[in-house]
This record gives structure tokens, sequence and C-alpha cells, in this order.
């Protein structure tokens, strides 16, 4: 198929993709994966586009549980995002959770899907209280870059540009895109996949505002971690996860529900 010409995209992944930070369970999620489709129906009309995102999904889940489903959608344009939350794991080895991203790699651009994949940003920027994983994110992004590689996966550098650390980008919890992040890593993949009318303003800073109120960082990371923390951590000590009982929002492959606006951001 030429370049940039796509019928079925599949998005496989955890929160991120799944939208979580973009909407809610209540009106609906939307997220970088239903904005990244929107991006290519813009240039291909027929599109028809599945996501099979998960929340709380490791790698190693997203691999057992959407890869045999992803294939027998036949996509010719996928996404595959996931590790972040086994960066967050106690236990966390780089090279499995590279090696799991590498097997979806292979096995999609093996049924002859392009693949598009994102670095991540270091999550200390925004949560001190996240300075120890700072080398686990930057070992993952290495491995990925070197799997991509190796498969002709496109790589979405959306570890790099100092605006994606902008607390803007970011829910209150610090873990999601907020509707402009998400917006932006969509205009990333759409940038880094070569979709026609993309560039490179995914990465500019966003406009200027006027300095929040001073107040005392170490209250403030008190309040995240009493607010977003301990509830993390209560479920992983009762071996829960956020994505329990739950299943993929959009498993059929069907026409998007998002359009792109004037300023090139998706919108309902």
């Amino acid at each position: 198929m030429p370049n940039g010409e796509y019928l079925r995209y599949v998005a496989l992944g955890d929160s991120q993709t799944e939208g979580l930070g973009d909407g809610d369970d209540t009106v609906g999620l939307r997220g970088f994966a239903d904005r990244f489709a929107a991006h290519v129906a813009a240039v291909n009309p027929g599109l028809q586009y599945a996501n099979l995102a998960v929340r709380g999904r490791l790698a190693g889940q997203v691999r057992a549980e959407q890869l045999g489903p992803a294939l027998d959608l036949r996509p010719d344009l996928a996404t595959v995002v996931a590790g972040v939350n086994d960066i967050l794991r106690p236990r966390f080895d780089a090279a499995e959770v590279a090696g799991h991203l590498e097997e979806m790699f292979a096995a999609l651009t093996g049924a002859g899907a392009r693949v598009a994949t994102v670095t991540f940003p270091d999550l200390s920027v925004l949560v001190p209280l996240a300075r120890p994983v700072a080398p686990r994110i930057a070992d993952l992004n290495d491995r990925i870059r070197a799997a991509a590689a190796r498969h002709g996966v496109a790589v979405a550098e959306t570890a790099r540009p100092v605006a994606v650390t902008d607390p803007r980008m970011w829910t209150t919890d610090r873990l999601h895109a907020s509707p402009v992040g998400h917006a932006r890593i969509a205009a990333a993949l759409a940038h880094a996949v070569g979709l026609p009318g993309s560039d490179d303003t995914w990465t500019h800073p966003l406009p200027s505002r006027p300095a929040a109120p001073g107040g005392s960082t170490v209250a403030a990371e008190l309040r995240w971690a009493a607010a977003f923390l301990g509830p993390w951590l209560g479920r992983r000590l009762r071996g829960r996860s956020s994505g329990d009982g739950r299943t993929a929002k959009r498993p059929a492959l069907l026409p998007p529900a998002i359009t792109i606006d004037r300023a090139g951001s998706s919108g309902p």
C-alpha cells in the first residue's frame, strides 16, 4: 500500500492508548489513539479504527491479550504503546519489557502493517518522588529505539521536547496526558509516520501564561501522594489493577468518532 494510505488502524496498549485523561468513563474517553485515527482519516476517508487497549496492562499482558486480536483485524497501520506500568512496578526488567514490545513490532510488521510507537518522558520532572525510575525510563527508551530500528517501526520521540513536561500536558495525577497532551501525542505520531500535512509543531512550547502563585512544593507533593500514589500502591499491595474486569473499548473496526478541527487538534 502506498505510504500514507491506510484502511485499517488498530491501537494496542494500556491506559494512555485507552484515553485516560481525555474525557472520562461517563462521557466517553478519547485519547491520542482516537485523535491519531482522526488525523489518518483526514487523508484516508475510508479508514476503519479499533482500539484494543485496557488500562493497567503490563507490556506482557498487552502482547498476550491484544496481539492476536489485532492480527485478526488485518491492520495496515498499528500503534503499540506500553511499558509505563512495568516501569512503576517494584520489579522491572527493561530487556523483558522491550522483548514484549519487539515481539509485537515483529508480528505486526511481518503481517504487513505500518507500526508506530513512542518514547516516554522523564516522569521525575513532573513527579519528584519518581526520581528513582528515571534510569528505568531512559533504559527502556533506548531499547524501544533499537527494537523499532530493527523492524522499521516509526518512533514518535515524545520523550525529548521540553514542551512534553509542561504541566498543562498532564492531568492532576501527572501520569496520564491531558486532552492537550493527547492531542500532541497524536500529532507526534502523525509526524512520525509521515502523514500528509503533519509537521513538528507538536514539539513547540505551549503559549505562555501568568506564573502560578507560589506554594510549598513539599505540601503539593504530599497532597499528590495522598490523592494518587496511595491508592495506586494500595491496588498493587492487594494484587489489583485499575483494569480488572475491563475489556477493550473499541474491539471492532469502525469509522473514527472524532474529527480534526481547523486548529489541528481533534474534537468531538
